[in-house]
């Protein structure tokens, strides 16, 4: 850890700070239904990617298809509950209290995060910053968002913590060269040990001095 520089935690949104990812998971696994009904675990498997990396890979050429889908998804999300992964609130409080710099690293955009800021205000006072897809050109598993993530706090890679639940996310922490820890709200502790630092469960018994010793 470097003494002269500022700890900064970084944090994926969906699934590690809001408890969000069973309802995209029940969203595109209905879409997968209609489009692809061969295909298994689709809402599984897209986790952590954008749409427009999802409408790459799945839907390439269907622009008429990829319409209708982003709008079903913005009514979708107008409707979501938002509701904090258990702790995460009280742990930011933690960090804020010893100094630490936090900032939302997402894959969600601007559009959809208004969507969050109506339901919960408070959620750009309890953080530094909040970065949304629009804001970098690689997203993940590229391990460009964690970089910036670092670079707007003038901190180095070695004292930022990247929180993450799914495999694109892990991938770019770890691409990034921070220390990551993986929530198992989305997938299994099982599936993600081999990628993190530490498996947490959620927030609930998790602090700033945890977090530090991991840097240490």
């Amino acid at each position: 850890m470097n003494q002269t520089k500022c700890i900064a935690a970084l944090f994926d949104f969906d699934g590690v700070v809001m408890d969000t990812e069973t309802q995209y998971t029940l969203f595109w696994d209905r879409i997968s239904a209609q489009y692809f009904p061969d295909e298994k675990d689709f809402g599984l498997r897209i986790k952590g990617q954008t749409l427009t990396q999802i409408y790459a890979k799945h839907f390439a050429g269907m622009e008429k298809l990829q319409q209708e889908i982003t709008e079903a998804l913005n009514r979708f999300e107008r409707e979501m509950a938002f509701e904090y992964v258990p702790g995460v609130v009280r742990f930011m409080q933690d960090l804020r209290a010893h100094g630490a710099k936090i900032a939302i690293v997402t894959s969600s955009n601007e559009q959809k995060m208004a969507h969050v800021y109506a339901a919960h205000p408070e959620l750009k006072e309890i953080t530094d910053r909040i970065l949304t897809a629009e804001m970098f050109t690689r997203s993940k598993p590229a391990p460009d968002c964690f970089l910036l993530g670092a670079e707007v706090f003038d901190t180095v890679k070695e004292n930022c913590v990247v929180f993450e639940d799914s495999f694109h996310g892990l991938e770019a922490g770890n691409a990034a060269g921070m220390t990551v820890v993986g929530l198992c709200t989305t997938n299994p502790e099982e599936a993600i040990r081999d990628k993190c630092r530490l498996v947490i469960p959620d927030f609930t018994n998790f602090s700033f001095q945890q977090m530090k010793a991991l840097l240490e």
